[in-house]
């Protein structure tokens, strides 16, 4: 791992050198797993796709095998995974396992040509990257959640440790860099997620619909989003609630819509394949997070011109909407302000209208083309 800088203004990713082409790397990218349901394991694929389109060298690893896999389908990269199944329990046996997969890990990264990176997606995975020899790699560690989130978590202290001396610790904002920079972590930048989706045709936003697209978890709040369309609903019986998602919170939050008296107000869609068609379907999003880290989901609402109302829960939701100009924003858990947030939208054409198709407009400052070129800036930054 090379030496990164103290004090300079690249950290906050502003002043990179200006190249008009990048050499090809071989870029390793290692999470948890490669095919487990969820946000990280997207965002590592749809790097990989766009990295392996501008012409370098990616391979995906992933530590375990998952218990809930997802279908991936034909890939234009290779994936290596460590283990079938899950690591020992901590103890010998587990550090005898690290060890002899490290020595895996080792094996792959020394096929790299000169200039070649690992992007280490998630903290736990880097427990075995930093057991390997990256000697000659440039090493960059993620974290992919608002830094508030992280601290309440296990993850933080793993974070510190883990990541204080790779070449780079990318936060997903500016704010959550700063913040890791204030616990010591002097080599922490950002890096924001890229549009996943830029639909050629955007939402008409002339169903009644609201839109939600989550994990029915207690992170995703949707019990909250319950509570507040009890209060919306009253002024609008005829527009309806789309949720849309599976998880382990679905008998409860099902038992707590009956209770509500929302179930003929209230659509059960579970997962969809179709994340854009469901969003075009809709008129206005609505996101009822307890925590999040850069939601994708809300880059493809907007990408699809559908206007969002959403509690202001992290970094990453006020850096994609700006508030009363593309979307609204909430106080965390203040279901009576989100309801008030959605019925101005759902009770105003105009407004919707000109927020989302602001959105649109606004949320092409995260296109792949542009996320992509920053990547390769900062793979240059830290060659020299």
């Amino acid at each position: 791992m090379t030496p990164h800088p103290q004090n300079q203004s690249c950290p906050q990713g502003q002043s990179y050198p200006q190249r008009q082409s990048y050499p090809q790397r071989d870029v390793f990218l290692v999470t948890n797993s490669v095919n487990e349901l969820g946000g990280v394991t997207s965002w590592s694929h749809q790097m990989a796709r766009l990295f392996t389109g501008r012409g370098h060298r990616v391979h995906v690893i992933g530590i375990t095998t998952p218990v809930v896999a997802q279908e991936l389908g034909d890939l234009p990269y290779p994936t290596t995974t460590l283990y079938d199944g899950q690591p020992p329990r901590p103890g010998r046996a587990r550090d005898a396992s690290m060890r002899e997969q490290a020595a895996r890990l080792t094996a792959l990264f020394r096929s790299a040509r000169p200039g070649g990176v690992v992007i280490v997606a998630q903290v736990w995975a880097m427990e075995w990257v930093g057991l390997a020899d990256t000697t000659g790699l440039t090493v960059i560690g993620m974290s992919h959640e608002a830094f508030e989130t992280c601290r309440k978590s296990s993850r933080f202290r793993r974070v510190l440790r883990h990541y204080r001396d790779v070449d780079r610790m990318l936060a997903l904002t500016r704010e959550d860099a700063d913040l890791w920079i204030g616990r010591g972590l002097n080599n922490a930048s950002f890096m924001p997620n890229p549009l996943p989706f830029m639909p050629e045709v955007p939402s008409p936003r002339t169903e009644k619909a609201v839109v939600s697209v989550g994990r029915l978890s207690d992170e995703k709040g949707v019990d909250m989003l319950l509570d507040a369309w009890a209060e919306v609903t009253t002024r609008h019986p005829d527009w309806t609630l789309r949720i849309y998602g599976s998880g382990e919170d679905e008998e409860i939050l099902r038992k707590q819509c009956t209770a509500l008296g929302l179930d003929d107000s209230v659509a059960w869609m579970g997962r969809t394949d179709d994340v854009p068609g469901a969003l075009r379907a809709g008129s206005v999003f609505v996101q009822s997070s307890r925590g999040e880290g850069f939601p994708l989901v809300l880059l493809e609402a907007m990408a699809t011109a559908v206007p969002c109302a959403a509690f202001d829960c992290a970094p990453g939701v006020r850096e994609i909407i700006r508030d009363g100009e593309d979307g609204l924003l909430a106080t965390p858990g203040n279901t009576g302000e989100l309801a008030r947030k959605l019925n101005l939208l759902m009770a105003d054409k105009q407004l919707r209208d000109r927020m989302g198709e602001t959105a649109r407009a606004n949320i092409q400052r995260y296109t792949t083309d542009e996320i992509v070129r920053r990547w390769e800036e900062l793979f240059a930054f830290l060659d020299r």
